[in-house]
Parts: C-alpha cells; structure tokens; sequence
C-alpha cells in the first residue's frame, strides 16, 4: 500500500470541477491511501468525500514565511508519498514541486507542466477547456478516467429539511446574483426584472429565493427574493449544494455556485460576458446550460426568462 497526494486549494468552481478527477485517481489507486492538500474554506468539505483517506491543511501562507513552509514540507515529506497529482496547477504548487521532488518526472509528479503535449505551449494547452486538460493530464499519468469529464459533486450534500422546513421552501427558482467585488464584469444587473416577470408570468408557482455567501448578505436586502440562510448566517458549502440540487431552476452569474449545480445534475443556465467562454469553463452540461453576449447590460431579461422557460417545462 501506498500513500498518494492530490493538490487541490480551491476555489469553490474549481473544487466542483475537480471531483470527477479525484474519483478516477481513488479508483485507480485501489488498496492505497488517498490523501488531498486543500485550503481552509474547504477542508471540511473534502473530510466527506468518499474517494479521500484524509485530508491535510495548507495555510498558504507567504513563500517567505520560512517557518511555516519548512512545518509544511515536513508534514507533508512524513507521508512518504510515492506519486503526486497536481489539480492545482499553480506557481504555489510548482514552487512545492521544486522542494518535494524537483527532478521528478510524471511518474513521480503529475502535472501540466510534466505531462505537457510535446510540441504544445503551456499557453496554447490552457486554451483548451479545464476539464479536457484534466483528463489530458491523468490519462498521461497512466490513470483511466472515467469521470474526469463528467464531475459528480453529489457527495457533497447534507440534510437541509429544517432550513427548507423554516423557510417553506417546496418549488423554487434559486438566484445567485452575486460576485466577486473584484469581477464585476461577471454580474448581470437584471435579476429583480427577472424575478418580477418570473412571477408574473408563472402565477407564483414557484418561490424565487437567493443564498447569499457571507460577505454577501449586507447585498441581499436589494434583490426582491427570498433569502436564505440558517439562522442569520450563510450556508456552508455542504448545505448550498443541497439546495441547488433540491431546486427546480437556478440561475446565476459566472461563479462558484454555477459551477456547483453544474455537477450537481441541476437545471439551470449561467450568464457569461467576455471575460471568458462556457467551453473553457466546461461548464455546460446536460441540465445546465449558458447564455453568452459581448456585455452583460445588452442581455436581455426576456432571453432570460425565454431560456428559463424552455428547461424547466
């Protein structure tokens, strides 16, 4: 039995994204132990995955802080791992090649960088979209993937039924009209035109709510929806999954939680701008589809509303 390491810090899309890959490392690695290296926001989180033995902390502190980085190379070199999977792909986790193993090959360290096409430029290979380098990626460290391409963020559920109980949640149409502070170019500006003609037009069938993340509830007051929290404070990645997945329609802006009902099978669409494309993302899927124009402000609330009606039906 061996140990082996996958590297996954975050963020919240990326974590989604990479479940499939983890699940076809775990199978293909029967009989050895499954360790994954994460941030704070989602160690927790990786605790319940079924594929995972345990799960180690990275602070990610400064390169600088040469305390903590000799404390973390030495937690991590006590495993003795054998092989390592960088889902990562970061110049943080190519600086941890550079301490751990820095003349191995993708043998030993299974990243972009060691299993790189030949001929083919980091740059143009990070054109392609994140889950075909994905599967590029295992496939040339001799691992079968059955999943890469194909993420199930289910395991990541939990029992809701006092919040939805609380808040009579049945039917309902969940809205994630948030963003970054940082990405404002990701946010539509149309969502209480939306909801207005969402019940107008479906004769209150369905409750509209909103989830809003912690720094996000302060925002929450100005959109006219149902917001949902547990007991005054946001949901925890574990419950948000739940009530994306219990829905009957989401839509949302380019971040975090499209990502999640992406994977967790849900309907729903996501609105794009310019600042990226659904295909490089690899967000689309059977249930969840995008809507993109060149500016957010020209996308219209009745296109909207049209896409909404023609998934849901």
């Amino acid at each position: 039995m061996s140990n082996i390491l996958i590297i996954k810090h975050g963020s919240l899309g990326d974590i989604a994204q990479a479940c499939g890959a983890i699940q076809d490392i775990s199978e293909n690695h029967k009989g050895d132990e499954i360790y994954l290296l994460t941030t704070k926001p989602y160690f927790d989180l990786f605790k319940k995955n079924p594929h995972i033995s345990d799960v180690i902390l990275d602070k990610r502190l400064s390169r600088l802080n040469l305390i903590y980085l000799y404390s973390l190379m030495k937690n991590i070199k006590k495993y003795n791992f054998s092989k390592v999977y960088d889902l990562q792909n970061s110049s943080r986790t190519a600086f941890y090649k550079k301490i751990l193993f820095p003349k191995a090959t993708k043998d030993t360290w299974s990243s972009t960088d060691t299993t790189l096409p030949e001929g083919t430029s980091k740059e143009d290979f990070d054109k392609d979209s994140v889950l075909s380098r994905f599967d590029h990626q295992l496939k040339s460290s001799g691992i079968n993937t059955n999943h890469t391409l194909n993420p199930d963020f289910s395991w990541s559920t939990t029992d809701i039924s006092q919040i939805k109980n609380h808040h009579q949640l049945d039917k309902y149409i969940l809205l994630f009209p948030f963003c970054s502070p940082h990405l404002t170019s990701k946010k539509w500006p149309y969502y209480n035109e939306l909801i207005a003609m969402i019940n107008q037009k479906s004769d209150n069938k369905f409750k509209v709510v909103i989830a809003p993340g912690p720094s996000e509830i302060k925002e929450a007051s100005n959109i006219n929806a149902l917001c949902v929290l547990d007991n005054g404070k946001a949901l925890d990645i574990s419950q948000l999954a739940t009530l994306i997945k219990d829905s009957s329609f989401v839509i949302a802006n380019d971040t975090g939680p499209a990502h999640m009902t992406a994977h967790l099978g849900s309907k729903g669409i996501a609105l794009f701008g310019s600042h990226t494309t659904p295909f490089k993302v690899s967000i689309e899927r059977e249930n969840f589809k995008a809507i993109q124009a060149p500016e957010l402000s020209k996308l219209s609330v009745e296109k909207v509303f049209e896409r909404l009606s023609e998934i849901i039906s």
